[in-house]
């Protein structure tokens, strides 16, 4: 194939990747954009394998065969539970695979003849590229411990850790000068070590209650090294994806940081998610209801607004609320559905849901469209939320989520909590909406206590 197809094709899989991320901004055109995502990468993939640059087909095919069943039977078997540590995992092999690039471009070098401002930049693509690398793998690796439950939620506050991180990337930057004076490849893979050390620990510092802004500003990471490889590499395709996809990561970041009222750069150094003086006391105790006393409330109930959380995902209760939603909109009643930005473990986890269950978009509202109904709302159903519900963002100055913008739901008449027990959730941060006089704690699997109020309303 001849390089100028190559370049058509890359403009081609460029332009596909560009629409298919505006496409994503709208539930509704959202299949139409990853089904121009997968083209696209399909055009980019095929190009590139039988470019002019590529030879060793011995190897490459059996790989690319191998890799592709591996994704498929993954792909098959993940559940939407399972969706936001499946997303950092493939962060890391982004992070991983900018490493290796960066190490085999520094000791299989371009054969073309370069000037000694060429060299000096490859080299410096190179080191940051690998730099970036490191880092993304790690950091991945935990997000991926903390959103699967085998490493701790909570924030790993270390003495001094703000202190390490500067020191580790002062000591990279006088590495990467040695690196540029000819020291060797030592200084490349003692840098590597220390980002991998970073990495790791921006990450261990972040508490579960900002674990989806983590996601998101990994993808953007991924995308940077995805760049800094493209540079590695001379391939144009490869340089705009990455920048795509890092800048989108970091807009997405940033517009997460601010619907929960956090300063960005205090979020990507870690340190986030912990209590900051002592709590609040609650006063009260939480009152349990049946499903009789729930389906009774939503019989006389006319405006009723539906919170999900990812509890409802954990029980796959998507599909037993969507035919809820529809027996009480048949009755007449005004039901809606109220997303926080942040809900979930994943930038847009519950909408994904909700529109696996066919509940219509027009019934599902952001926070800043629905925040101010909840005062003339007769019933809010609260489906294993937690922090997006919590007044302690409001009431405690010392909580970890003080200032977070929340869904205020304690301001209906009556809310009901579905919820498996008395437990403080994914973050460990206790909820005094709990023990409101409004509300009632509907215990039990999301997905069970919904089927229980089916069986009562017609």
């Amino acid at each position: 194939m001849s390089i100028g197809l190559v370049t058509a094709g890359y403009i081609a899989a460029s332009v596909l990747f560009i629409l298919a991320l505006g496409g994503l901004s709208d539930q509704e055109k959202a299949k139409r954009a990853v089904w121009y995502g997968i083209i696209g990468m399909g055009i980019a993939v095929f190009v590139t394998v039988f470019g002019p640059n590529v030879t060793s087909y011995w190897f490459l095919i059996p790989m690319m065969a191998i890799g592709a069943a591996i994704g498929a039977v993954v792909a098959q078997r993940v559940e939407m539970t399972g969706m936001p540590q499946l997303v950092a995992a493939l962060h890391s092999f982004v992070g991983l695979a900018a490493v290796f690039i960066g190490i085999n471009s520094y000791l299989n070098p371009p054969a073309e003849v370069l000037s000694n401002a060429e060299i000096i930049i490859h080299e410096v693509e190179i080191f940051l590229g690998v730099f970036i690398g490191a880092i993304t793998f790690t950091g991945s690796i935990v997000a991926y411990g903390k959103l699967a439950g085998q490493i701790d939620g909570k924030a790993l506050i270390l003495p001094y850790r703000h202190t390490m991180n500067i020191a580790g990337l002062a000591l990279s930057v006088i590495l990467m000068l040695m690196f540029l004076n000819g020291a060797g490849i030592w200084t490349l893979l003692l840098m590597t070590l220390i980002a991998l050390a970073i990495g790791a620990h921006l990450v261990w510092a972040i508490g579960g209650a900002d674990m989806p802004v983590v996601v998101s500003m990994l993808n953007s990471y991924s995308g940077w090294a995805a760049a800094a490889t493209g540079f590695m590499l001379g391939n144009d395709l490869l340089i705009v994806t990455g920048a795509l996809v890092g800048s989108s990561g970091a807009i997405l970041s940033y517009i997460m940081c601010v619907a929960m009222n956090r300063k960005f750069l205090s979020v990507i150094l870690g340190g986030f998610g912990g209590p900051s003086g002592p709590a609040m006391e609650i006063e009260g105790e939480q009152i349990a209801i049946d499903a009789d006393g729930v389906a009774a409330a939503l019989e006389e109930a006319q405006n009723i607004i539906i919170v999900p959380g990812y509890g409802m995902a954990v029980a796959q209760a998507q599909q037993s609320i969507s035919e809820l939603t529809k027996r009480l909109r048949a009755k007449g009643k005004n039901v809606r559905f109220a997303i926080h930005p942040v809900a979930g473990r994943l930038p847009g986890h519950m909408n994904v849901l909700l529109a696996e269950a066919k509940v219509p978009y027009d019934i599902v509202l952001e926070m800043e469209e629905i925040n101010e109904d909840f005062p003339d709302t007769d019933v809010v159903i609260v489906v294993g939320s937690n922090d997006i519900v919590n007044p302690a963002a409001q009431e405690d100055p010392n909580s970890p989520i003080a200032g977070m913008p929340v869904l205020e739901v304690w301001k209906a008449k009556n809310v009901f909590v579905s919820k498996r027990g008395q437990g403080t959730g994914y973050s460990g941060i206790e909820n005094p909406l709990f023990y409101k006089e409004n509300t009632r704690m509907f215990y039990g699997d999301a997905k069970a206590s919904v089927d229980a109020l089916l069986q009562r309303i017609s």
